[in-house]
């Protein structure tokens, strides 16, 4: 194979350094478009139970094996064990000439994959921007999911045709600019989780029995809503002003929840800057607001 001037790899052997949530699914999906898992390296009980379930049969041996036997390695680990694992395989001389290797990171681009350059190496990054559930539904919902995708320019179709092979949707993101996209992410999804947990805590204690089936629906709405409309999307009592119910959602915060109070103040403000900015907060409304907020800081 040439990755350079094909659009469409060619059926290619892959191995997984790293069965956690990530490695095994897109090892999985790249079996579904004909490819052939051959290796998966993994520790823990919970990493060889996921390898059994999404890659059945396929052998479990330690990472440098995984790259003696294929010709494409996903190597899905952390972020920060990502660097020394890729300097170590180097070193040990488990990387072979004209290989595939793809990390899953989403902080990288492929500059972290130099080493492995060196050795003669093809490197890309392929960041899926999904959760992961480490189950098989993972692989169903790579369908329509977007790629941060970054790789040298004579790579570039090779890695877009293994994201649309995977059911992706590739999206081309500088190196440069890796850190900031990474960032993105984590602020909306990993945010929307501790502030879903949050909300849903809170609705228990005021005695709602069922607060995933009250929520359901109202966050589907304000998540596609914003998706569509940006800032034209904001409501609720900072956006309008409502400097007295602001006051009162403090005061049960503090009085109930005190661990949610300064996560609250920095939201609200921060959705009052927006509103203000986009015209939807009046200003002679946000001056009472933001005492309001100040005051929260202070306790009193």
């Amino acid at each position: 194979m040439n990755p350079s001037s094909e659009a469409r790899p060619a059926r290619l052997a892959v191995g997984v350094v790293g069965a956690g949530r990530v490695g095994p699914a897109l090892a999985a999906a790249l079996q579904l478009a004909g490819h052939r898992p051959v290796a998966v390296s993994g520790v823990s009980d919970a990493s060889r139970r996921r390898a059994a379930e999404l890659l059945p049969g396929v052998p479990l041996v330690p990472p440098a094996q995984v790259l003696e036997r294929a010709e494409l390695v996903l190597l899905t680990v952390p972020d920060d064990a990502l660097p020394g694992l890729v300097e170590g395989l180097a070193e040990t001389g488990a990387v072979r000439p004209g290989q595939l290797l793809v990390h899953t990171s989403g902080r990288y681009g492929t500059a972290v994959l130099d080493p492995a350059r060196r050795a003669g190496a093809l490197p890309l990054a392929l960041h899926p921007a999904m959760t992961f559930t480490g189950t098989g539904v993972d692989v169903q919902r790579l369908a329509g999911c977007s790629f941060g995708v970054t790789a040298p320019d004579e790579l570039r179709l090779a890695a877009e045709a293994l994201v649309i092979e995977m059911g992706g949707e590739p999206e081309w993101i500088e190196e440069a600019a890796r850190p900031l996209y990474h960032a993105a992410l984590a602020l909306g999804a990993n945010h929307l989780v501790t502030l879903v947990a949050q909300s849903m805590e809170l609705l228990r204690q005021a005695g709602v029995g069922a607060p995933d089936r009250m929520l359901g629906p109202l966050l589907g709405a304000a998540l596609d809503n914003a998706l569509r409309s940006g800032d034209a999307a904001l409501t609720g009592p900072v956006a309008r002003g409502d400097a007295g119910t602001v006051a009162a959602h403090v005061a049960e915060l503090r009085k109930h929840a005190p661990a949610t109070v300064a996560g609250y103040l920095a939201m609200a403000r921060t959705t009052a800057d927006r509103a203000l900015a986009h015209g939807l907060l009046k200003p002679e409304l946000a001056e009472d607001l933001l005492g309001v907020l100040a005051e929260g800081d202070t306790g009193r």
